[in-house]
C-alpha cells in the first residue's frame, strides 16, 4: 500500500470514530455505525503540522516572556512604587498559568481516557478509538500522547504509517527530553530509515535514552556491548545494562505470571507459515470450540488456558476462560479445577479475588494428585492467603508438586532455599531447583540463576552466562508483543509496517526478529529502504542471527558470499560458512552446497570422493534432500564416467603413438605372436 492511501484510510477511520463518539454524547439512542465520510490527505498533514507548529509557537512565546520578564526585573530596581503595578501583573500571570494548567489537565485527562480504552479494547475499532483521544491530547501538547501518535506513525498502526511525520514528532519530543523519542531516533539512525545511516549518532541517542529511563535503550546497549556492535565488546557493561532491564521485568513477573509471546519464523515454508503452530488458525479455533461444546474435556481445558493468558493469537478473555474451565471441572478435570483456583487467587473481572474459593478448587485438584493444585495450596500457605502462614506446609506441597515436574513449584522451592524462607539457606539446593525450573522456561527461575552467576553466589561467577540468562528474561518484556503485530502485518501484506517492528526487535537482540527482518529485506518488497541498501543490511542481520545460533542464517551468509549479494563474491568465505553450518548444526542444505563446491573445486581443492560423501550425508540428514542428492550424484557419476572414457581414449592413443615409434608399425602383430608363444609353452608344461 502507498503511504498516501495509508494516510487516507487512517484518516477515514479516525473521522468515523470521532463522529460516533460525539453522536453518542448528544444522543445515546442514535446509532452512527455506517459513516462514510471522505477526508483529504492534506487534512492529516495539517493536523500533524499543527501539533508541531503549536510547539514551536509555545517556545517562541516562552522566550519572549522570559525576555520581557528580565526587563521588568531591571525596571523594578530602578523605579519606586512598582508594587501596585506588579500586583496586577502577578494576577495576569496567575490567570495565564491557571489557563495553561487547565489546558494541560484536559490533555492529561484525554490521554488517560485513551490509555483506559486501549487496555480494555478487544477489537481494532476500539483501539482506533483510543488513538482519537491520543490525537486530541497531543494537540493540547501532552508529551505522552505525542509519543503514542509518533509510534503509531512509525509502526503503521491501523495503516497510518508516515515515517517522515513520525521523525518530526520524535525530534520535537527529543528536545523535550523524551527517552522514547531518543530511542526511536537511535533505531531509525541505525538502519537509515527516513534518516541518514549513522551508527555513531544512533549510539548517542541510545545512551541518552537509557539515561532517561528507556528499558528498550538499555536492552539495545546491552546487546551491543555483548556482541561488540560499534562498541568494544565488554561483558561487564552488557551485564549492567541487561540487569537493569531484567530487574524491571522480574518485578513485573512477581506481580503477575509472564505471558510468553509467539515468535513466528517467516523463513518457514509458505505452506507451514499459513498454518503455523504458533498462531491458531481461525477455522481450527472454530473446530476446537465445536469439540469443546461436544464435551471434549482436554479441548475445554486447552481453550480455557489460551483465553486465560491470550495465547496463539487469541485475545485474553477471562469470561471465556472461566466458562471452559467450569465445564471441564464439572466433568472431573483436575487441571481445570486448579486453573479455576488460580483465577480466584489472582483475581480478575470474571473471577474476583477470593482466597476461600481458591483454596476450595486447589484442594479439589490436589486431592486428585494434580501438580498445579498442590502448588496452589503451597502458595496459599507460603503467603498466608486465607490461611495462616505456614512454611512447613508450603514446603510439603511445593515438594510434592516439584516431584511431579511442575516448574513453578520447582522455582518456589529454589526461592525458599535461596532466601531462607522457613528453611536454612542452601544455595546448592536453590541452584538445583532454579536450574530444573529454568529447563521448562520458568522466567523467574532464569532470573535468579542469572543473579547467582552474576554475583558468584553458590556457583562460580560467570559474566557471560549471567548475561545470556538476563537476556532471556529481558526478552519477556511487553515490547515482545510486537512479534504478533509484525506477523499479522506481514500476513496482511503491510510489509513496511512489519519490517519496522521486526527491525526494532532485531536491534534489541531478538534472533527470530533478526532473521525475519533479513528475510523481508531479501525479498525487496519493502519501500522504506533503498533497494541497494537491502542486501547489505540483510547480510548484517543474517550475521547477527547466525552468531546467536541460527543454522539457516549461517547458510544464508554462505549464499550471500557465493553469489555476491550485498558483498563481493568470495567462494572461500562461502565454503567456510557452509562448513560451520554442516559441522556444528548438521544442516543438510550446507552439506549439499559444500559437496557441490568440492565437486567443482570452488574456493576449495577439488575432491570428488569428499563431494560424494557430503551428498550422501545430506540425504541421510534430511528426507527432503533425497531427490536433489539423487540428481546431483547422477550428474556427478555421469560426468565422471565421461571424463574417464575420454581420458582412457586419450591415454591409449598416446601409448599407441609411443609403441609405433619404438617397435614399428607392426608392433601389435609382435605382441599377438608373443602371447601365442606363451600359451603354447604353458600348454606343453601342463600336459608334459
Amino acid at each position: 500500500m502507498k503511504p498516501l492511501s495509508l494516510l487516507m484510510e487512517i484518516l477515514v477511520i479516525l473521522e468515523v470514530i470521532i463522529k460516533n463518539i460525539e453522536a453518542e454524547k448528544h444522543n445515546r439512542k442514535q446509532k452512527e455505525r455506517n459513516v462514510t465520510t471522505q477526508v483529504s490527505v492534506n487534512e492529516i498533514k495539517q493536523f500533524l503540522s499543527h501539533i508541531l507548529e503549536r510547539r514551536k509557537l509555545i517556545k517562541v512565546i516562552y522566550q519572549r516572556e522570559n525576555a520581557v520578564g528580565k526587563k521588568k526585573i531591571q525596571r523594578k530596581l530602578r523605579i519606586k512604587g512598582i508594587q501596585n503595578k506588579d500586583l496586577s501583573k502577578r494576577n495576569k500571570t496567575h490567570l495565564r498559568n491557571q489557563a495553561k494548567k487547565n489546558f494541560t489537565d484536559e490533555g492529561d485527562q484525554l490521554f488517560k481516557t485513551g490509555i483506559k480504552i486501549l487496555q480494555q479494547s478487544k477489537s481494532q475499532k476500539q483501539k482506533a478509538e483510543a488513538y482519537v483521544f491520543f490525537a486530541k491530547a497531543a494537540d493540547m501538547g501532552n508529551l505522552k500522547a505525542m509519543e503514542k501518535m509518533a509510534d503509531a506513525l512509525l509502526f503503521g498502526n491501523f495503516g497510518m504509517q508516515n515515517i517522515t511525520a513520525a521523525i518530526q514528532l520524535y525530534e520535537s519530543l527529543a528536545k523535550e527530553g523524551s527517552y522514547t523519542a531518543q530511542n526511536a531516533l537511535g533505531f531509525l539512525s541505525s538502519y537509515g530509515i527516513g534518516m541518514e545511516y549513522n551508527q555513531a549518532k544512533a549510539l548517542i541517542y541510545y545512551t541518552f535514552g537509557s539515561a532517561g529511563g528507556s528499558m528498550m535503550s538499555q536492552m539495545i546497549l546491552g546487546y551491543r556491548y555483548l556482541s561488540g556492535i560499534n562498541v568494544l565488546q565488554n561483558c561487564e557493561v552488557a551485564l549492567n545494562h541487561y540487569k537493569k532491564v531484567a530487574d524491571y521485568i522480574a518485578d513485573k513477573l512477581e506481580k503477575s505470571e509472564g505471558i510468553p509471546v509467539e515468535k513466528v519464523r517467516l523463513t518457514e515454508r509458505p505452506e507451514n507459515l499459513s498454518s503455523n503452530s504458533e498462531i491458531l488458525d481461525w477455522d481450527i479455533y472454530q473446530y476446537y470450540k465445536f469439540l469443546a461444546e461436544r464435551g471434549d474435556v482436554q479441548i475445554q481445558v486447552s481453550l480455557g488456558q489460551l483465553h486465560l493468558i491470550g495465547r496463539k493469537g487469541l485475545d485474553q478473555d477471562y469470561y471465556k476462560a472461566l466458562y471452559y474451565f467450569l465445564k471441564a471441572a464439572k466433568a472431573g478435570s483436575a487441571n481445570a479445577m486448579a486453573f479455576i483456583g488460580k483465577m480466584y487467587l489472582e483475581g480478575n473481572a470474571a473471577a474476583p479475588q477470593n482466597n476461600a474459593t481458591a483454596f476450595k478448587y486447589f484442594s479439589m485438584a490436589a486431592n486428585k494428585g494434580n501438580a498445579i493444585g498442590l502448588h496452589g495450596l503451597g502458595l496459599l500457605y507460603f503467603y498466608g492467603k486465607g490461611v495462616p502462614v505456614n512454611y512447613a506446609e508450603a514446603l510439603k506441597y511445593f515438594q510434592k508438586a516439584a516431584e511431579k515436574g511442575w516448574p513453578n513449584a520447582q522455582f518456589q522451592l529454589g526461592f525458599m532455599y535461596y532466601s531462607g524462607s522457613g528453611v536454612w539457606k542452601d544455595y546448592k539446593l536453590a541452584f538445583k531447583y532454579f536450574y530444573l525450573a529454568s529447563q521448562s522456561g520458568q522466567p523467574l527461575a532464569i532470573y535468579y540463576l542469572a543473579e547467582m552467576y552474576a554475583t558468584g553466589t553458590g556457583v562460580l561467577r560467570s559474566c557471560r552466562t549471567a548475561v545470556e540468562l538476563y537476556k532471556g528474561v529481558c526478552e519477556l518484556g511487553h515490547w515482545a508483543e510486537k512479534f504478533l503485530t509484525a506477523y499479522f502485518a506481514y500476513k496482511d501484506g503491510d510489509i513496511d509496517s512489519s519490517l519496522v517492528q521486526y527491525a526494532l526487535l532485531a536491534e534489541m537482540g531478538y534472533e527470530v526478529a533478526q532473521s525475519n527482518s533479513a528475510f523481508i529485506l531479501e525479498s525487496k518488497k519493502a519501500k522504506i529502504l533503498e533497494k541497494e541498501k537491502m542486501y547489505p543490511m540483510a547480510l548484517l542481520l543474517w550475521n547477527r542471527a547466525a552468531v546467536q545460533g541460527n543454522a539457516f542464517a549461517r547458510v544464508k551468509i554462505g549464499d550471500y558470499h557465493y553469489y555476491g549479494y550485498g558483498t563481493k563474491k568470495d567462494y572461500q568465505t562461502a565454503a567456510t560458512h557452509y562448513s560451520i553450518a554442516a559441522d556444528k548444526y548438521h544442516s543438510a542444505q550446507a552439506m549439499f552446497n559444500l559437496a557441490y563446491m568440492y565437486e567443482h573445486g570452488l574456493g576449495i581443492a577439488k575432491d570428488i570422493h569428499l563431494a560424494r560423501r557430503l551428498y550422501d550425508m545430506a540425504a541421510q540428514t534430511s528426507p527432503d534432500a533425497h531427490i536433489p542428492v539423487f540428481f546431483a550424484l547422477m550428474k556427478l557419476e555421469t560426468v565422471h564416467l565421461l571424463r574417464d572414457i575420454l581420458f582412457f581414449n586419450f591415454t591409449m592413443r598416446w601409448k599407441w603413438m609411443k609403441l609405433d615409434n619404438t617397435l614399428g608399425p607392426y608392433w601389435d602383430l609382435f605382441v599377438i605372436g608373443l602371447i601365442i608363444v606363451v600359451l603354447i609353452f604353458l600348454l606343453r608344461n601342463r600336459y608334459g
